[in-house]
């Protein structure tokens, strides 16, 4: 028996049906369950409710009903109480998630038999050095661009207080192994491995063709300083928050201090998930191997 965690985003049409099935398979096996606050709107049984952040002693493991986006934000949530996350797709893509609403039971069951794997992935810890007390994880990603404005914004990095390069274009992404198959693959990023230690810098539509992706290793430090920008640029984690830079800001990328715990099955390999979810290796025209 486990303690079950559910974090849903209510807005797509079927999270209501799939948490049904939840709240019938955790009654039927005798697993207790606590929900985020805005789960209310859909669910049918009546159990505690609580913020994402609140979960930590409370929950064994977190179901994330959503798409990566929903994952992203359970990661953030629970990964530094090291809870591991198992992703139901609700979404589109799908890419961090391991089954289908259709699949949503045998999923549980395999839970329960203990048919399945932890998988630890490398997630980045980023602060402004400059006196801020904010801190912040990242699962996939740290951007640093230009915002709204159609102009250049100049940015210097510093790998371990090494100057490593002056980058002028749109901006600059800090990915992880498990972001590298996000944003920074489409400005031009290599895909890494899932679940390798380390970090990749890829800019953003530099200006010179002397700009390439890079690739860190774990314990590695940068420091990303915002030279110039016309008005202000945006700092953005997980593309889901953002913080306003000026001209002089600072901003210092690490490895976190905790991994993200995510579960995965036997027999899903990550060529399989390329494949099926970004046609990786096949020609045109050619279907799923």
């Amino acid at each position: 028996m486990k303690r079950l965690g559910i974090i849903v985003n209510t807005q797509r049409p079927n999270s209501a049906d799939v948490l049904g099935s939840v709240e019938a398979w955790a009654g039927a096996h005798g697993w207790p369950v606590v929900a985020v606050e805005k789960i209310n709107a859909v669910r049918t049984q009546d159990y505690p409710s609580i913020p994402p952040e609140s979960f930590s002693g409370k929950i064994d493991l977190l179901l994330s009903l959503g798409g990566d986006g929903t994952i992203l934000t359970a990661a953030r949530a629970v990964s530094e109480a090291g809870i591991p996350i198992l992703g139901i797709n609700l979404g589109t893509l799908g890419f961090l998630t391991v089954a289908s609403p259709g699949e949503t039971e045998s999923a549980l069951d395999r839970l329960a038999a203990g048919d399945y794997v932890v998988e630890e992935r490398f997630m980045l810890g980023v602060r402004e050095p400059d006196g801020a007390k904010d801190h912040w994880s990242a699962l996939n990603d740290v951007v640093i661009d230009k915002g709204g404005i159609a102009r250049l914004i100049t940015l210097h990095v510093h790998l371990n207080g090494e100057f490593v390069s002056e980058i002028a274009g749109d901006g600059l992404i800090v990915a992880t192994p498990t972001g590298s198959t996000a944003y920074a693959l489409s400005v031009g990023g290599p895909i890494l491995w899932p679940t390798m230690q380390g970090f990749l810098t890829a800019p953003i539509s530099a200006h010179t063709l002397a700009q390439r992706p890079m690739v860190f290793r774990p314990d590695d430090v940068l420091q990303v300083s915002v030279k110039s920008v016309a008005g202000e640029a945006m700092l953005t984690v997980d593309g889901q928050w953002t913080r306003k830079l000026s001209e002089g800001a600072k901003v210092e990328i690490r490895r976190a201090a905790f991994p993200a715990r995510l579960i995965n099955f036997p027999g899903r390999s990550f060529l399989r998930v390329l494949r099926s979810k970004l046609h990786w290796g096949l020609g045109p025209g050619e279907g799923q191997r």
